[in-house]
This record gives C-alpha cells, sequence and structure tokens, in this order.
C-alpha cells in the first residue's frame, strides 16, 4: 500500500506543474516593447471638429518589489510615444492634422497567482494603479499654439509570465489607461481629448 501510494504521488509529481509565490523581498525587472491603442472616438472639440488620435510602439521598462508573497509594486516607464492625429468635420472630412508625444509613467499594485497547476508553469497576474501623463511638442498643420493638459487616472494590468528559467521568464500583458486631456487652441479651452487606450505589449522578465 505505502509503494502504491509512492508511485501515485510520484506519477501526480510528474504530470502537474506548480507554479510557486513569489516571495516578499524579490525584485523583477522587465523590458520589453508596447503599443498604446487609443480608444475609436478620441472626442469632440468645441469647434464641431472630431478627434482621431492614431497608435504607437515604443520601448518599455518596468521594475517591481514585492512587499509580501505574490503581491508587487510596480512602475512602469517608457521613451516618448508618438502620436499622430486628425481633426475632422461632421461628415467625416479631414479639416486639420496634428502631432504629440507623451509619457505615461504607471504606479501599480499587482498580485501573481500560484498553485494552480497551469501548464508550463505559466503565472497569471492582475493589478490596479494610477497613470500620470505628460503631454509635449504639440503641434497643429495649421500653426495654431497647442497645448495639452497633463492627464491622471486609473490604470488596470493583467498578463502571464512564461518561465523559462529559474529567475527569467516571457511575459505577456495587456493595459487599460483612463487618459483624457484638456485642450487649449492658442490660449483658449477648445474641448476635451479621450484617448483612454489599450496597451498591449511583450517583455523579458528577470527576477533578482
Amino acid at each position: 500500500m505505502k509503494l502504491q501510494s509512492l508511485v501515485l504521488a510520484t506519477a501526480a509529481a510528474l504530470t502537474m506543474t506548480t507554479a510557486f509565490a513569489v516571495p516578499a523581498g524579490t525584485w523583477s525587472v522587465a523590458a520589453g516593447a508596447h503599443y498604446v491603442d487609443p480608444k475609436s472616438d478620441n472626442g469632440t472639440l468645441d469647434n464641431g471638429l472630431s478627434v482621431d488620435v492614431d497608435g504607437d510602439v515604443r520601448p518599455t521598462i518596468s521594475g517591481e518589489y514585492f512587499i509580501a508573497n505574490n503581491v508587487g509594486v510596480e512602475l512602469l516607464a517608457a521613451l516618448p510615444f508618438h502620436h499622430d492625429f486628425d481633426l475632422n468635420s461632421a461628415d467625416g472630412t479631414k479639416v486639420l492634422t496634428g502631432k504629440t508625444q507623451h509619457l505615461p509613467p504607471t504606479l501599480s499594485v499587482q498580485y501573481h497567482f500560484d498553485g494552480y497547476n497551469l501548464p508550463m508553469n505559466v503565472k497569471p497576474f492582475v493589478g490596479v494603479g494610477v497613470n500620470y501623463t505628460t503631454f509635449f511638442k504639440e503641434r497643429v498643420s495649421n500653426g495654431a499654439d497647442l497645448d495639452l493638459d497633463d492627464s491622471v487616472g486609473v490604470a488596470g494590468h493583467i498578463g502571464l509570465d512564461i518561465p523559462y528559467a529559474p529567475t527569467e521568464s516571457f511575459r505577456i500583458d495587456a493595459r487599460y489607461k483612463d487618459i483624457k486631456t484638456d485642450a487649449k487652441l492658442d490660449g483658449v479651452d477648445a474641448g476635451e481629448i479621450d484617448i483612454s487606450p489599450w496597451v498591449y505589449g511583450v517583455a523579458f522578465v528577470k527576477q533578482f
């Protein structure tokens, strides 16, 4: 009976994959790239022109410190994202074009799940936090002075870490960021632009 129990336990161990907790005090660094995909309807300015903002991809880096087992605090940074945008009339005719750059550092508290016996020791995680976005180098094709206010909003984060070494993994993730900015043209309030993108990324993660 003891031998049978030992055989069954060994077989179970060989056929199940178990992801272990990330201990408190661990640091991780993730380097990769993310694509910012703005929502489809970016608002209508006070002059009646609708805004259409395109997406962009840039290198990103994040650091996470685990304040408890499986619970980490993450800061995401990136090179400036570049966005072209169109200002369109009610019938969809492009009236003006513009450009802007932005930096969207994001601070999140995250929980990394373990013990679910997922294939390849995959570890899903979720997070919630705050995003601060600052805009600069705003330009409009007619030469008007465009100014976009900084934005603070809620950010959500979901993803999967796929280990390929004891302290290294490949990450696939998605974030939602609430990014709304008040626009001024030649110093006059022009309305709100709602970018609020989904942000999709991949990264290599190293734990220390």
